[in-house]
């Protein structure tokens, strides 16, 4: 299985519509340092992520999250710490958007 990891903010780049056009389904996706933006609840985003969430499992890093201010995320949205991090990347191949 390959690991999709997005760092780019959804409301600059089209780092993540990129991802998401390639990743087949049950590929995890991973947002990092500003990509954790697509994972906050509330925004115009939030649609998108629920319909990736059907197919593929999303994590965030809950370290950028807190760094980012953000409390509440998509539902279904697993927040993650580094050590989840670590087990995604020892179990994926590693797919870097950026």
């Amino acid at each position: 299985m390959v690991l999709h990891t997005v760092n780019k903010s959804p409301f600059q780049f089209r780092t993540l519509d990129s991802c998401l056009k390639i990743a087949l389904p049950k590929s995890p996706i991973l947002l990092y340092e500003d990509g954790v933006f697509a994972a906050m609840a509330g925004t115009q985003i939030e649609e998108k992520m629920k319909e990736v969430l059907k197919s593929n499992p999303v994590s965030a890093i809950q370290a950028d999250l807190q760094a980012r201010g953000i409390t509440k995320v998509v539902d279904g949205v697993q927040v993650i710490d580094y050590s989840g991090f670590v087990d995604l990347v020892e179990k994926n191949k590693v797919q870097a958007w950026f």
